[in-house]
């Protein structure tokens, strides 16, 4: 949510207001999309990745203000813990090297930031869930120092009217409560655009939504919540629980929580909009002076600010974005399903999987969504996120009728991996990009190996070695840290300790 706002207090006024301008926004996007504003297509992608500032000990560093002043540049930001930052790479067409021209985009300015924060006594880590926080790094004492997050905290705190109960079942159990959302902060993502024209919108969503799972089987990265290990991709019941606004009787009622798969198949952009009008009230009634009707009588185009604010404050895990950029309206599909990490090459991989996985799905005749139930996408979201790598999903056959059950590395190797490479190259990528990216999930997927794999290994192998679950978790993240600034892709990270280590260490 970037939109800068100020602490202020809201009345019922206010509301009403809002939502009225609320709806003349949809329907001043109904307008444009009936009159064909929209831009052209462009393949444009955009990248946004959520950083961990840790120490050398594996230990959050509560300093994202300083940090930021040390590394002077627009292209990162504040993000809601002080230990979080997030660093936005310029759209790119998707074409030729972009894959190769990311990777290296992004090992120069996040080494730039590292170096920087090495001089605080800080460094940065891509990683889903810092294994070594616990419950007291999300008090609300380390939320950032900005005036939308307190004023976001304030009014979520107060439609739910209680604290925000944390309850997730893995292979441990996380019970406890919190007093604000910073527990959110825990989660660190990779966010994913891809800029659509409204003709292509709904079949470019529905693909991002049918291979959800997929993406976090091969790129789980968040297996341990404060000391626990739960879940193999934690951040999504964790996400959903830090800012859910239903006390347990609007749960009950089957009220929608504002983190949210979805529950359906869509035909258009517009639908998407509708629902979060329709489900979601309004957490931050601002409004602009700008009268979008009128900005369209008179031939311009309405920034909708109220419609985007608003639509920044569902957290759909495939997101509809409206945007202008040169007085010209655009969509895109914001993925956010992806934890962060573990190194540059990961990140980049999954994001050519990604984008050649939805082109190829969003173009075939007999699409997925029309051939496999919503319900089944839902629920391989979860359990992808539930046992990661190792997840069982459920599938169309192959040129036949139904849907079966199928390991989702099996899925993958045998026919996404497939379809990924012809969407790759429909997208004009050029074949060692395409071959290197895909050839990384692919070694993933032959050794059964991401991120939540690899620290849950390191972890146990720690504990087996002597050390408590603390230095255990300590440990894991220091090793973790050491690997990740090699640069290597994490299916190639060796088990365990170097002989190096301290004795019972390893």
């Amino acid at each position: 949510m970037g939109e800068k706002v100020v602490a202020v207090g809201f009345d019922l006024a206010d509301r009403q207001r809002y939502r009225r301008k609320l709806g003349t926004c949809l329907e001043a996007l109904e307008r444009l999309l009936a009159e064909k504003r929209f831009d052209r297509p462009r393949n444009l992608m955009g990248l946004e990745i959520e950083l961990n500032l840790t120490g050398a000990d594996g230990l959050p560093r509560m300093m994202n203000g300083r940090v930021l002043e040390r590394i002077a540049s627009g292209d990162f930001q504040t993000e809601l813990g002080l230990f979080n930052l997030e660093v936005n790479v310029a759209p790119h067409r998707l074409s030729g090297h972009v894959f190769s021209q990311l990777a290296e985009e992004l090992r120069t300015g996040l080494g730039y930031a590292h170096r920087k924060a090495e001089e605080l006594g800080a460094g940065i880590l891509m990683i889903g869930i810092l294994p070594t926080l616990t419950r007291g790094d999300v008090d609300l004492v380390n939320i950032s120092d900005v005036d939308r997050y307190m004023l976001l905290n304030d009014q979520m705190v107060a439609a739910r009217g209680e604290d925000f109960a944390l309850e997730i079942d893995g292979v441990e159990r996380l019970s406890c409560t919190a007093a604000s959302i910073t527990p959110e902060a825990a989660c660190t993502s990779v966010q994913l655009h891809l800029q659509v024209t409204p003709e292509r919108f709904a079949d470019v969503w529905n693909a991002a939504q049918a291979v959800a799972a997929v993406q976090i089987a091969v790129g789980a990265n968040s297996p341990f919540l404060f000391g626990r290990e739960l879940w193999r991709e934690t951040r999504p019941p964790l996400f959903q629980q830090a800012t859910d606004t239903r006390p347990p009787e609007l749960q009950a009622q089957g009220v929608r929580p504002r983190t949210w798969f979805g529950e359906r198949w869509v035909d258009s952009a517009y639908e998407l909009f509708e629902e979060n009008l329709r489900y979601f009230p309004a957490l931050l009634p601002l409004c602009d002076e700008e009268d979008p009707l009128r900005v369209l009588d008179d031939g311009g185009v309405p920034s909708l600010r109220e419609l985007v604010l608003h639509n920044g404050t569902v957290y759909r895990w495939n997101r509809p974005v409206y945007g202008v950029v040169d007085g010209v309206p655009h969509l895109r599909v914001e993925n956010r399903v992806l934890p962060a990490g573990p190194t540059v090459d990961d990140v980049v991989a999954n994001a050519a999987f990604y984008y050649g996985l939805v082109r190829a799905l969003a173009e075939d005749p007999r699409p997925v969504w029309r051939r496999m139930p919503f319900a089944d996408a839902a629920a391989n979201f979860d359990a992808a996120c539930r046992h990661g790598i190792d997840a069982e999903l459920r599938w169309p056959r192959p040129g036949r009728g139904g849907v079966t059950a199928v390991p989702a590395v099996k899925l993958v190797r045998d026919e996404l991996l497939p379809l990924a490479a012809a969407g790759l190259d429909a997208w004009g990528i050029e074949p060692a990009d395409r071959d290197r990216c895909l050839g990384l999930v692919e070694e993933r997927c032959r050794r059964r190996v991401n991120g939540a794999s690899w620290q849950v290994g390191t972890f146990h192998r720690a504990q087996d070695a002597g050390l408590d679950r603390e230095a255990a978790l300590a440990a894991t993240a220091r090793r973790y840290r050491e690997l990740a600034m090699t640069g290597a892709p994490v299916h190639t990270w060796p088990a365990g300790f170097p002989e190096r280590y301290p004795r019972g260490a390893r």
